[in-house]
Formats: structure tokens, C-alpha cells, sequence
């Protein structure tokens, strides 16, 4: 089978298009021969030319259309098509099926990788130039993991359909490196580093193995048919984690670290028994310190400014509320790392212990051995603190001391659950807190929810049906006075449309006549005041100022907000 490519050199290519002159090609050979890189990075590299550039001489020399893959409209099922092996050993990205099939390469000159590939179509295929690194990118999300896993899934079933003596001999085998049950758990994890996923739940059922993602807040299931593996996929994490395999009666919690793709994770574990057998939770925390950065976050400049100013004060509590898995934990780490100076003392009470900070005295809740928030805190005074971290407000008695250390010339932090900030006043009070004492105290209240990022790389307008307009409208934002965005699904987003998430937030600072309706405990005049304060906004009000400025969707907004529309 011919291929309708002709022979050429990038070097003589680049020249023929006036690129690169014969002097700095001889300059690029000379440094591949020295090195073995590639010659268009080693080009690149030495400032001769950009890589946009290069690709669109060699497009316009061989004649082939250039192919930006962030905005591809890609089909992972007509891509799969092209063999894995194929597709990742010739770097190359089967877009459309034809007649004629078309092909996007990152090096079109490579007439073997196209003899090769049209053999295993069967056709010769039309040609596309696209970027490598969107190629690499966009195998990685149509080749994932999850044909693997189904396939190690299989041949593990079939390994374990004996005896329980092969699974203790599987878990227990000097050279773990070929376990399936390792191979398994591997893909698993390269599957979540891939997708950004922040947790993986293992889930056995009557009749198949859940195996679900936590990709941006949202589940992303795949279901093993293999029921007999769980046992086997349950007792490797435990042992990974230190915790007891022969207990299945009880929860276990634990912890291990990993690297993948060169990347380290720290694993938080938790079993838990059901019906079906244990489920495991592994929540995968990255050891990327950079991302607790306050400038990070998404906070409105006017907010961010004063929780700076607020976190830094001698004394008082500021406050971080919000349900489970709102960014919480996030918010006050970066403030923390803002405030971690060797001038300052912090001492930090937390269950558990997430990230490890260094300088930071950390203190990991144990209840059943008498170690609370309320006996650290305790503790904690008689260290020397300047900076107190509280992971959660729990009870009337941790209430009691947080702020009695807020007042004595401490600066407190910790979280609640309440819906809005303002609520979180109300909160402290039904815990027991003494108003006078909360007005003495509080300094700050921060209120926060994530919403996901529309993915930049497939942008483009989004065509409201009449009840969200309707709803648009109701929140006097009429839609026409901006055009609301959404993804379309590209390889960059996993076909999800969203890539990402971003922080939503209210705030509060008490101003001294809602402090003095604080003291006299009329929490009606106190919420009153917050609500009409000209500097309060909403956390709904943020959500739409993103809608507007195209970051999120209007669908990630109602949703946050819990409205229903009709």
C-alpha cells in the first residue's frame, strides 16, 4: 500500500519554507548528534524558530492542514479504532473514519508510521499536523485506563477463582511488581492522576465491583463484572495502609504515600464494612504546597484583601464555613502558609492531619484516647501560640475555649457548617456561646462553595432553554446583557466541558453597631444589618458575576445554589 506522502527532511523543509537558514541547521544537527534529542525541539530550544512557527511552514510545505486538538471536537470511540500501541509508538490520533480516514501526526515525514497505520485500517488515510504535546495529551484521555483495568479485572478473576490460600500467596509474594492485583490498583491510580481525580472509591455490589472517580466533584463510574476480586483489590490497599486485613467487621482508617507519573500523592484510606463486603474510600492528597496560594483561590480582590488583613491581625477568630468538600480545608492552609513565618508560633488541631506543613505544630484528633479539639486547644494555650488552627468547631466546649483564646491574644481559625456566612453567628450561639463573648471575639466570617471551570480549549456560547433564562432574569441578570458560556467536550476536559474548579465566596467583617445588636443578643437587627450592608454580597451574587465573566456555567451556579427552576 502506497502512501501518498512524500519523503522529506524537517531540516530541508524548514529551509525550503525560510525557517531556518543551511548555517543554524548545520548549528542543530551538530547539538542532536551531541545530545539525541529531537531536531524540532533542539530548534526550539536554541530560539531559531517557535514551535507555531515550525508548524506551519512543515503544513504548508507537505500540504496538510494543521489541527489544533485543544479544540477538536474528538470522538474516543472512533479514536480507539487506531490500536493503542500503533497510536502512541507513530504519535498518532485517528480523528475521523472516512471514507477516507483521516490521521493527525505530529510527524507527517515519518512514512513508515504511515504505512503502518493505514495496514491497520486497511485504507490509506487522509493526513492532519497537530502539536505533539496535544497528542500526547489526547491519547492519554482516549487510551485511559479503564480498558486496562477491565482487562486486569479479568485475568485477576480468573486467578483468584481458587483457593483463599492464592490470595494470601498473591498479597504476600516477594515480587508484587506483576500481582495483577498491583497492575490493578497501579492503573488505577495512573487513571486517577490523569483525570485530576481527588478520590477513588472502590464499591463492591451483589453482582459487580464499582470502581468510581472523583473528578472536579462529580462520580465517574466504571463497573467490573469480576465480583470475586474485591477481597484481593481491599486487602492490598490495607496492607499498603498498615491496617489490619483480618478485621472486616469495623472501619479502618489509614494512610500511605505514592508516586505517579512523577508525581507523589499522600493516600488517605478508609474502609468501611456493607453488605456486599468493605468499601474503601482512598482520598489522594498532592504534596504541591504552590496551590495553597490565597491569590490562587478565585477570591474577589476586595474579599481577598481583607481576609489578609484580618488573618494577620494579634488577636481574635475568623471563620471558614461551608458544607463538606467546599475548599474549606484549602482556604485555610493558604492562609496558614501566608502566616507561617519563623516570628509566629501555630499550633493546629486538626482530624485529620491532611498536608504536613513544615514549621507548623500539627495535632491529629484521636477521640478515643481523650485527645479532642477541646483538650488540644487546652494544651495548645500552654504552648505559646500566636496562631491557632481549629479543624472544626464541634461542641459547646471547643466553642468555649476557641474563643476565650480568640480574646487572650491569640488569633484563632477554624471551620463550621452553615449555609452562609451570616448563619455562622446563629451556629455559635446554638453551640452554647456567650453573644457578649462572640462580639468580643469574632472578626471575620468567610462562606465558600466550588463550582467547576468551563474548559478554555472548548469554550462557546451556551443556549439556555426558557426556564434558566427565566431564572436569569429573576436574579435581575437578563441574559442579554451577556452571553452565558459552557464546554463543548474536548480531549482536554475528558468530553466533560469543565476542567477545574474555582472557589465562590461571601463575606463578612461585623461593623460596630451589628457587634453592639450582637452584645444585647437581637440576632434579628444583627442579620438584618449584614443583609443590607452596602459591602455584603451573596455567595449567589459571586456565582453570577463568574457566569458573567464566562469562568462557569449558569447550570454549576443553579446547582450550587440549590434553586430548583421550573
Amino acid at each position: 500500500m502506497a502512501s501518498p506522502l512524500r519523503k522529506a527532511r524537517l531540516g530541508e523543509l524548514l529551509i525550503a519554507a525560510g525557517e531556518i537558514t543551511s548555517e543554524q541547521l548545520e548549528i542543530a544537527l551538530a547539538e542532536q548528534k551531541r545530545s539525541g534529542r529531537k531536531l524540532g525541539s533542539i530548534l526550539v530550544h536554541l530560539g531559531m524558530t517557535t514551535e507555531e512557527r515550525m508548524l506551519k511552514a512543515l503544513a504548508q510545505q507537505l500540504n496538510l492542514p494543521l489541527i489544533d486538538l485543544k479544540r477538536y471536537p474528538l470522538d474516543p470511540n472512533v479514536a480507539k479504532k487506531l490500536p493503542e500501541n500503533l497510536a502512541r509508538r507513530h504519535r498518532a490520533l485517528l480523528l475521523a473514519e472516512g471514507p477516507p480516514p483521516l490521521i493527525a501526526l505530529a510527524d507527517p515525514t515519518n512514512l513508515f508510521a504511515y504505512d503502518e497505520i493505514a495496514l491497520s485500517l486497511r485504507a490509506q488515510p487522509d493526513v492532519a499536523l497537530a502539536r505533539e504535546e496535544d497528542l500526547l495529551f489526547a491519547l492519554d484521555t482516549v487510551y485511559r485506563q479503564t480498558d486496562k483495568i477491565a482487562r486486569i479485572a479479568k485475568d485477576l478473576g480468573e486467578e483468584l477463582a481458587g483457593t483463599e490460600t492464592d490470595l494470601n500467596q498473591l498479597l504476600r509474594a516477594e515480587d508484587l511488581s506483576d500481582a495483577p492485583v498491583v497492575k490493578l490498583l497501579q492503573s488505577l491510580f495512573e487513571e486517577a492522576a490523569v483525570t485530576r481525580a481527588s478520590d477513588i472509591h472502590i464499591e463492591p455490589d451483589e453482582k459487580v465491583l464499582r470502581l468510581r472517580l472523583r473528578i472536579d466533584g462529580a462520580l465517574h463510574e466504571q463497573i467490573v463484572e469480576e465480583t470475586r476480586i474485591a477481597p484481593a483489590v481491599v486487602s492490598r490497599v490495607k496492607l499498603m495502609s498498615g491496617l489490619d486485613i483480618s478485621e472486616r467487621r469495623l472501619p479502618q482508617d489509614g494512610r500511605f504515600a505514592i508516586t505517579v507519573r512523577n508525581r507523589r500523592f499522600d493516600v488517605r484510606v478508609s474502609t468501611m464494612p456493607t453488605q456486599y463486603g468493605e468499601s474503601v474510600v482512598m482520598r489522594l492528597l498532592e504534596n504541591d504546597l504552590s496551590r495553597f496560594d490565597l491569590e490562587k483561590l478565585g477570591m474577589p480582590s476586595q474579599i481577598l484583601n481583607r481576609f489578609r488583613q484580618q488573618v494577620a491581625r494579634p488577636h481574635g477568630i475568623v471563620l471558614v464555613t461551608g458544607p463538606t468538600g467546599s475548599g474549606k480545608t484549602t482556604t485555610l492552609y493558604a492562609a496558614l502558609k501566608e502566616l507561617n513565618t519563623p516570628q509566629r508560633k501555630i499550633i493546629t488541631a486538626e482530624d485529620p492531619v491532611e498536608y504536613r506543613l513544615d514549621r507548623i505544630n500539627q495535632v491529629q484528633v484521636k477521640p478515643e484516647i481523650g485527645l479532642t479539639f477541646a483538650e488540644i486547644l487546652r494544651t495548645a494555650l500552654r504552648q505559646d501560640p500566636d496562631v491557632i488552627l481549629v479543624g472544626e468547631i464541634r461542641d459547646s466546649e471547643t466553642v468555649e475555649i476557641a474563643l476565650r483564646a480568640a480574646i487572650t491574644g491569640h488569633m484563632v481559625l477554624s471551620t463550621l457548617h452553615t449555609n452562609d456566612a451570616p448563619s455562622a453567628v446563629e451556629r455559635l450561639i446554638d453551640m452554647g456561646a456567650p453573644s457578649f463573648l462572640l462580639a468580643a471575639a469574632i472578626r471575620a466570617v468567610i462562606a465558600q462553595r466550588l463550582v467547576r471551570r468551563i474548559c478554555p480549549d472548548c469554550i462557546e456560547p451556551d443556549p439556555l432553554d426558557d426556564a434558566t433564562r427565566n431564572w436569569l432574569a429573576a436574579q435581575s441578570l437578563p441574559s442579554g446583557a451577556f452571553t452565558p458560556m459552557r464546554g463543548r467536550g474536548c480531549a482536554r476536559c475528558n468530553m466533560t466541558g469543565y476542567r477545574g474548579r474555582i472557589g465562590v465566596y461571601e463575606y463578612f467583617e461585623p461593623s460596630y453597631a451589628q457587634l453592639d445588636a450582637l452584645r444585647r443578643n437581637d440576632l434579628a437587627t444583627f442579620n438584618r444589618l449584614v443583609r443590607e450592608a452596602p459591602d455584603y454580597h451573596t455567595l449567589l451574587d459571586h456565582g453570577l458575576t463568574l457566569v458573567a465573566q464566562g469562568v462557569t456555567t449558569v447550570a454549576e451556579v443553579i446547582a450550587m445554589s440549590g434553586e430548583l427552576i421550573e
